[in-house]
């Protein structure tokens, strides 16, 4: 069975299904499932949460130096400056994640607006 197995106009689509829940929706339904049986503090799930906040921050960074799209049009100060004052804005708030993201996002609007 392969993406290009079948001539009906459906298939890639459901292929794309298929693949994308087997690959991604049975890890976190195993994950839940085996998840509620584990404390808050132990160490496994201590590790889990450090892995995933890593990941995240891996791919905030890979797309700062390496953006693509709209993002590739704008400076590399830019970026990083609206990474930096969004950070601010989220620490000042009190850690409210949207202001976070609004004040980065409203940066980088500005900053394609006005060329920077």
């Amino acid at each position: 069975m392969s993406y290009f197995s079948s001539g009906a106009w459906w298939w890639p689509y459901m292929f794309i299904l298929v693949a994308g829940f087997a690959a991604t929706d049975i890890w976190r339904f195993l994950g839940v499932y085996l998840g509620g049986k584990l404390s808050e503090d132990s160490d496994l799930l201590v590790l889990v949460r450090t892995m995933a906040t890593a990941l995240v921050a891996a791919v905030i960074g890979n797309l700062i130096v390496f953006p693509g799209g709209a993002l590739a049009h704008t400076s590399f100060g830019l970026r990083i400056a609206a990474a930096a004052l969004g950070f601010v804005a989220y620490l000042a708030s009190g850690k409210r994640m949207a202001v976070g993201i609004a004040t980065a996002e409203f940066l980088l609007l500005a900053g394609l607006y006005l060329n920077f």
